[in-house]
């Protein structure tokens, strides 16, 4: 069977089957084995057949690039793009959107004529703890008759998952699991005291090493471990070296901070510059100059001598804050192979389909928001299967920078991941204050009942109870379920008490409000309770959405102090951010607010009209934050257009507020990518 001149693998050609035959499939697959087709194949037939399709991800990045990928395959008036800050073409038989976007049209109720299917990309999403909800809302409130497409790294109980898509949607879904790739990965460890070498091997001689080195300690040798041969950490050069000896370029060589990607990709340069002048031949390098010489024509000073030099070296580093515009470029670069060694963070591993020769690890512990911690096997899965180029290599080489004396700690994790050790995906459900309201709006108390009965979470208390207790455990399973019903009535029952909604369930102005709000929604309701926004011109309107979903990275600071007027706005929000019902809200909702006022002041300058590189200057900051920026305006337009929604009786406001939105929509913030 082939799709689109490909010889289709066996998991492709039964998802496509079953997706023919009128089934619901859910596939899992290892990252580059092209679970994609199975996506491109739905949207293809919707539109030969003329009906809609929904193709959602997890992130806008993703959104955007699949947007680019079907506007060419498809064309232009085929495919629409809607991710609450950017709507293109709204009405198209083709919509990409985030999988929030598809959640506030199921719950308002917005009709769906014509709907054949929903490609739900990285399903696993699912268990991710701020924004897994929206998965099981989707899956929930859809269509029956709509068709569901769900594409998943490799989870271990896919089936429970698959069971209860089948029970929550009443209709047949065939489960398609694919754990072999098209280019099987290699793993190797490597240390400057054992080189690069197989895990078994490597275990000998890091065992050897270690004694060495505890011996030296012993007779005093082992203080200063800079001095000591046997405890000299190994370097990325290092390892950069070692793949350049066993032609295991070009690679992706994941570092777990911003500052260190840009950190490493600069010396590195330093090191090629003065020993071999360019990873690139010359006919490489020319290519490389003609295309930055474009880029440098669309950009400008954005591309500066320093990143040109480095680019042209076949060298260069990616991660969440890097400029819109360098993001592109850089990927532009690694997919035309004009890049060696790439430094990034997990960002990339996130969908972009740019498979290397070798996958190469700083380490296997990053900062997962609450603590340091190893990767979980499918966080380190996902970036290792970027390693082996289809038709390219033969195999694909994942190495692991390990010194002896972090092997006993990191052994464990290691062999889980050799191993494939999978993570069970969990469920997240936690309905916010906005779902509850629209959910209030729309059905009976009973009604909703059965809405959070069918959520993942609740069928997976009601199976372990089963499992555990045998067929006579309905009762254990009732409470279960009870508990999960336990915690809408309590947010409800906070919403009744703080006076949104009343005791018949009607709504006050709060809730009204609250209907439109889905960022900060409890702090933004009270801030517009309390008349905050009703003298506050477009500009310092946006600074303050600005402020209040985004802030600095710690190691950033202002290199401006905010003028009296607007230590005056903050302070009368810091107030409101005080009041007893915001921080029992977030109590309840097991979440605290973002403030700060120093973004609200970067947001006012850019709705003003300073540059993206102007704000940039006025932060002290050792790694590029303009990508952040971009993130964090695109953010807060999602919220000045709620606002405006909330706001949807007062023309005046309105008014300023949707100007405010063209305004700010310019430039870098405007940019699909």
């Amino acid at each position: 069977m082939q799709y689109r001149g490909l010889t289709l693998d066996g998991f492709q050609k039964q998802a496509i089957t079953a997706l023919d035959e009128g089934r619901n499939v859910l596939v899992s697959a290892p990252t580059g084995t092209g679970k994609t087709i199975i996506a491109d194949w739905i949207v293809e037939r919707a539109l030969h057949l003329r009906k809609r399709v929904i193709y959602t991800a997890p992130v806008k990045a993703l959104s955007n690039q699949k947007f680019r990928d079907y506007v060419e395959l498809h064309g232009e008036e085929n495919v629409g793009l809607v991710t609450g800050d950017m709507v293109i073409r709204r009405d198209a038989p083709c919509l990409v959107m985030t999988t929030e976007i598809l959640r506030n049209i199921l719950l308002t109720g917005e009709g769906m004529a014509d709907l054949l299917a929903v490609v739900l990309d990285e399903i696993h999403f699912l268990d991710d703890p701020e924004r897994g909800t929206v998965w099981e809302e989707v899956l929930i409130y859809l269509p029956r008759e709509v068709r569901i497409v769900g594409l998943s790294a490799t989870l271990s109980n896919l089936h429970d998952l698959g069971d209860w898509l089948a029970a929550v949607r009443s209709h047949p879904i065939d489960v398609i699991t694919e754990t072999q790739r098209a280019v099987p990965l290699r793993f190797h460890y490597l240390s400057v005291h054992t080189g690069l070498t197989d895990p078994a091997r490597y275990e000998k001689l890091a065992s050897r090493k270690q004694k060495t080195r505890s011996a030296g300690r012993e007779r005093g040798r082992g203080r200063d471990r800079e001095k000591d041969d046997a405890g000299r950490k190994t370097g990325h050069i290092d390892v950069y070296r070692r793949l350049l000896e066993q032609d295991l370029l070009p690679t992706l060589y994941f570092v777990f901070s911003r500052r260190d990607t840009e950190r490493m990709a600069k010396a590195l340069y330093r090191t090629v510059s003065r020993e071999k002048g360019s990873l690139l031949t010359a006919d490489e390098r020319a290519s490389a100059v003609a295309r930055l010489d474009r880029a440098a024509a669309r950009i400008g000073a954005v591309l500066d001598v320093e990143l040109r030099e480095l680019y042209l070296a076949g060298i260069a580093f990616h991660h969440a804050g890097l400029h819109v515009e360098l993001k592109s470029l850089v990927e532009q670069l690694y997919e035309a192979r004009l890049l060696r060694v790439l430094y990034c963070t997990s960002t990339f591993a996130l969908g972009i389909n740019l498979p290397a020769r070798s996958v190469a690890f700083e380490g296997i512990e990053k900062f997962d928001g609450k603590q340091v911690a190893p990767l979980t096997t499918r966080g380190f899965m996902q970036k290792a299967g970027r390693a082996g180029r289809r038709g390219l290599d033969d195999e694909g080489h994942v190495v692991v920078r390990v010194d002896p004396w972090e092997f006993v700690k990191w052994k464990p994790y290691l062999e889980k991941y050799a191993r494939a050790g999978y993570e069970p995906v969990r469920s997240a459900f936690n309905l916010s204050f906005h779902s509850i309201v629209h959910l209030v709006h729309r059905y009976p108390l009973e009604r909703i009942r059965e809405i959070v009965d069918r959520s993942f979470l609740s069928f997976c208390m009601e199976r372990a109870a089963r499992r555990t207790e045998g067929k006579n455990s309905d009762s254990k399973a009732q409470r279960l379920l009870s508990r999960t019903w336990d915690v809408f009535l309590q947010k409800l029952s906070f919403l009744q008490q703080i006076g949104y909604i009343d005791q018949n369930r009607g709504f006050n102005a709060g809730a009204r409000i609250l209907f439109h709000l889905q960022i900060a929604e409890i702090l933004v309701t009270e801030l517009v309770l309390a008349g905050l926004f009703e003298d506050l011109d477009g500009p310092t309107t946006f600074g303050v959405m600005c402020g209040l979903t985004n802030s600095l990275p710690r190691h950033a600071h202002a290199r401006f102090r905010p003028d009296d007027a607007e230590r005056a706005l903050a302070r009368r929000i810091d107030q409101v951010r005080g009041s007893r019902i915001v921080t029992a809200s977030e109590g309840v909702a097991n979440s605290v607010n973002v403030w700060d006022p120093d973004v609200m002041v970067l947001g006012r300058m850019w709705a003003r009209g300073e540059s993206l590189m102007e704000l940039n200057d006025r932060i002290d900051c050792d790694t590029d934050l303009t990508g952040d920026l971009i993130t964090g305006f695109r953010r807060a337009k999602d919220l000045v257009g709620q606002l405006a929604d909330a706001y949807k009786d007062d023309e005046d406001r309105v008014k300023i507020l949707r100007q405010v939105l063209r305004d700010v929509s310019r430039d870098e913030v405007e940019v699909v990518g």
